[in-house]
């Protein structure tokens, strides 16, 4: 999920700057240095701003720099265990569909796409049902949950999110239709009155045969 939060780090000054506006210097450093940086406790850093430095900034014998530390608001993407996410299919491979969620790239694997056995066509980029026919290509939109994340610090592109569709409610939203067309195709009225028919009697109410003959007999 995009979360918006506050954060700390620290930025390296080099000295050919130091004649330059600190603010603007700090700034500049944390967008190049420090968005699109990953870590594990925080997620992915999509955007700083209201940059403000911290403190006095330190420098480190044997290195001319300045260390400063900073504190910002971020937009930073944060996968969740079993979090629903919607996504875009990607690529289809051989053990399954790469989906886009956010600005990461998960993996569905064939076990985990549908209840039914799947069969992969490379050719086609295309992963087909055996039974229930379903179809998933590149360009579908899908929802799927998160059951398994590695972030990757050092290059964020290389994280491993594993997705399943296999629960209810999730892949394509033709799925989703097709579901409910079943559903509702199994559904037939208990009682219906055909034009011109006759009326079921209620419990506890004499059937029209019977009332005939008990007033027959009455008017005897």
């Amino acid at each position: 999920m995009y979360v918006l939060t506050k954060l700390e780090d620290v930025v390296r000054i080099p000295p050919n700057r130091f004649g330059e506006e600190r603010k603007k210097v700090i700034e500049e450093l944390v967008h190049t240095s420090i968005e699109g940086t990953m870590k594990k406790d925080t997620g992915l850093t999509i955007l700083a701003a209201n940059v403000e430095p911290h403190g006095e900034g330190i420098i480190i014998h044997g290195d001319g720099a300045i260390y400063q530390k900073v504190k910002f608001e971020a937009l930073v993407y944060r996968p969740d265990l079993q979090e629903v996410v919607d996504g875009d299919v990607v690529d289809v491979v051989e053990f399954g569909a790469f989906v886009r969620i956010g600005p990461l790239d998960a993996l569905c694997h064939t076990s985990q796409v549908t209840d039914d056995f799947v069969k992969v066509n490379i050719g086609a980029k295309q992963i087909e049902g055996t039974a229930t026919r379903r179809k998933l290509v590149i360009g579908d939109s899908v929802k799927a949950r998160i059951v398994a994340i590695s972030l990757n610090e050092l290059n964020p592109r290389e994280s491993k999110i594993g997705l399943t569709m296999r629960q209810p409610g999730m892949g394509t939203e033709e799925w989703a239709h097709e579901k409910e067309k079943a559903e509702h195709k199994g559904k037939e009225p208990k009682h219906q009155k055909a034009e011109g028919g006759t009326r079921k009697p209620e419990v506890g109410e004499a059937k029209p045969e019977k009332e005939k003959k008990r007033k027959k007999e009455e008017s005897k």
